[in-house]
């Protein structure tokens, strides 16, 4: 959940980088003319058959998403097919599905406060139906939030949250009234799908009710009453239904939480919360500490992975249900290939610790601030308006192409993988924290640090061939043409086209070991995925 959803502050982007070329001796090296400074080489030496460990992708199983009712629209279902073509997406996140848009509840609170007639349902599913018929028909299914309160149920309508769309965040008048209109919903559900597929759905109670989203008090004590009332009125309506929270910000609540629940006997089958490379570790640890934005995410996933080892609950799944390198609008975060080496760097520091992470958010459609005024705001999305790919949408698609089985937890800047049939896929990248902030975008300077790996493959043969994909500054990255067209406003029918080419992954580099050896130079901000072929039959 976005904190800061008005531009903020912006880092200086980097976009010019090194091209890298391949060599005659078959090795991938840096362009001429540009220096490889000795103390950022990183030697590996990879077993493409040693044991290694499953490594299931759980960065991309699901993805978050602004606000119920964007679902009906057509661009955010072509971006939901888009993201369907590049990653391996199941389930997709959404706040308000019992908000005012979406029209689960009649406005009229009598139909609630008296006994429910059998010929005036309180309830309408239309838009409910066509949102989650529009997921599953692009083979994703809904991680259900539930909230926020249904002006006819809520204590104090005028409870409402900053968003643009002005969400109301007070509890529930009546929790009866509440209970009836949850039990209606899982009811109308598994009757329109089946019990067999909504098991296999997630709900979670509410959002970051820690922060302003949630409007009881004590904030707390509050959301617990809310907690197990939903929980209880789901598992009455069938108890294959998988219910958690607190789905708060910052990693918080998570031991008293689960310190309630096992006290009062409410169910759970999950543990949720967020967090973002942004936050500070005043908010999410209570310390003084600097922790750095790469840092920040794992950590917390750490200590909330610790939290229910020594709960009640130690086998509780854990799912966090938003996380991005920011919660505001930095254009020289979210927008560039900053991204790349961020998500691989926070994918193998988490890897083991959760279930599932839900980056927020797979596309800039999205109201959360009002309408979007500009392309490349900053936006959480990896897709950008107009069905326009991001770089971090093409770090996504090369780290999906990483295999299944992790060879070596322990190198440096590199996640060393070998698929199912044998192949060895390796992906590298070259960190830099983003340049700075500002109020406006700046190019970014012309020479950027390399970091070049000296790879010794063994396992497979020593001439194996392969691809080498790329996501820096000059590959994959839509800004490039964005800035040369003076970064328009309102782009053009003919821009949009353009901007879209320009924002497909780069096509991959044939490359070839020499001797099971190959070298690459990856510029700063950059992430490269090597796919190398293994022994056929495999």
């Amino acid at each position: 959940m976005s904190r800061f959803f008005n531009a903020l502050p912006v880092n200086r982007v980097v976009l010019f980088a090194l091209i890298l070329i391949l060599a005659p001796s078959g090795a991938v090296h840096a362009a001429s003319g540009q220096a490889t400074d000795p103390g950022t080489v990183v030697h590996l030496v990879i077993n493409a058959r040693a044991p290694g460990r499953p490594f299931p992708h759980f960065w991309e199983r699901m993805f978050g998403s602004g606000r119920a009712a964007l679902v009906l629209r057509a661009n955010y279902q072509r971006d939901l097919g888009i993201m369907r073509t590049d990653t391996d997406i199941a389930y997709v996140r959404f706040h308000g599905v019992l908000d005012r848009g979406v029209g689960l509840v009649e406005s009229n609170p009598a139909l609630f406060y008296n006994k429910p007639s059998s010929k005036h349902s309180p309830y309408n599913f239309s838009y409910i139906d066509q949102i989650y018929d529009a997921l599953l028909a692009h083979g994703v299914r809904p991680f259900v939030e539930l909230d926020f309160m249904p002006k006819a149920l809520a204590a104090n309508p005028r409870m409402r949250q900053s968003f643009w769309y002005h969400p109301i965040v007070s509890p529930p008048r009546s929790y009866a009234a509440w209970d009836r209109m949850i039990r209606a919903l899982a009811r109308h559900v598994i009757s329109r799908y089946g019990i067999d597929e909504v098991s296999r759905w997630y709900f979670e109670v509410w959002n970051e009710p820690n922060l302003d989203f949630w409007g009881g008090a004590p904030r707390r004590q509050s959301y617990f009453e809310l907690y197990d009332h939903t929980a209880r009125a789901l598992k009455e309506v069938d108890p294959r239904l998988r219910v958690g929270g607190p789905a708060t910000a910052q990693a918080a609540w998570v031991s008293r939480f689960l310190a309630h629940v096992h006290k009062v006997r409410a169910p759970i089958d999950f543990v949720s919360t967020h967090v973002y490379g942004n936050d500070t570790a005043k908010t999410v640890f209570g310390t003084h500490a600097k922790i750095p934005r790469r840092a920040m995410v794992c950590r917390a996933v750490h200590k909330v992975h610790e939290e229910i080892e020594h709960s009640p609950y130690p086998h509780l799944p854990l799912i966090f249900s938003e996380y991005n390198a920011s919660y505001s609008n930095e254009p020289d975060v979210t927008d560039t290939p900053y991204m790349g080496p961020w998500l691989a760097t926070t994918i193998s520091q988490c890897d083991g610790l959760v279930h599932m992470m839900s980056y927020w958010t797979f596309s800039d459609v999205f109201e959360e601030g009002g309408v979007i005024r500009k392309p490349f705001y900053g936006g959480f999305g990896l897709i950008a308006e107009d069905d326009i790919p991001k770089a971090a949408f093409n770090a996504f698609a090369i780290l999906h192409k990483l295999g299944t089985i992790r060879l070596d937890p322990a190198a440096r800047s590199a996640l060393i993988t070998r698929t199912s049939s044998g192949d060895v896929a390796i992906a590298l990248w070259n960190y830099a924290p983003p340049d700075g902030t500002g109020p406006r975008y700046t190019p970014p300077p012309a020479t950027r640090q390399v970091r070049t790996f000296k790879l010794t493959v063994r396992g497979i043969s020593p001439s194996a061939s392969g691809e080498l994909w790329r996501v820096d500054d000059r590959h994959s990255n839509v800004l490039e043409a964005f800035d040369a067209m003076g970064r328009p406003r309102w782009p053009t029918l003919v821009q949009i086209q353009k901007l879209k080419a320009a924002g497909r992954l780069a096509p991959p580099q044939a490359v070839r070991l020499k001797g099971g050896r190959i070298q690459v130079a990856v510029p700063q901000h950059g992430l490269f995925l090597l796919r190398l072929d293994g022994p056929r039959g495999h």
